[in-house]
């Protein structure tokens, strides 16, 4: 093979690197604010929330202090993502809601655990 060809194909390959290195990769969070409510252990009122939560990832909602086995409720979606938010812990269950981006609910809307698309 002769030295032109192999230059041309080494330089060829280095430029197909450099490109793949510089594409940055699919976004893999929500950009946004998710909040919700809870009830401390001592029966306080508390506002939890998630900044820039992951996409396709299932997160769990135990505030920190929370009353042990309570579900979070009032849900506010204001990321730029659907959020599909479970009665039950790790997105399990019939029974969910799914809140548009920059949607709310009510205090009715009770919640363990929320998956963002």
């Amino acid at each position: 093979m002769p030295f032109r060809t192999i230059t041309a194909a080494v330089g060829a390959a280095a430029g197909a690197l450099v490109l793949l290195v510089a594409v940055p990769g699919s976004a893999s969070a929500a950009t946004g604010q998710f909040r919700y409510s809870y009830t401390t252990a001592e029966g306080y009122e508390a506002v939890g929330f998630l900044n820039n939560p992951d996409s396709g990832t299932c997160i769990n909602l135990t505030p920190p202090g929370s009353a042990p086995g309570s579900a979070s409720r009032a849900p506010k979606n204001r990321t730029d993502a659907t959020a599909t938010v479970f009665l039950d812990s790790d997105c399990e269950g019939d029974v969910y809601y799914t809140l548009r981006p920059g949607a709310g609910a009510s205090d009715r809307l009770l919640l363990r655990s929320v998956v963002f698309s």
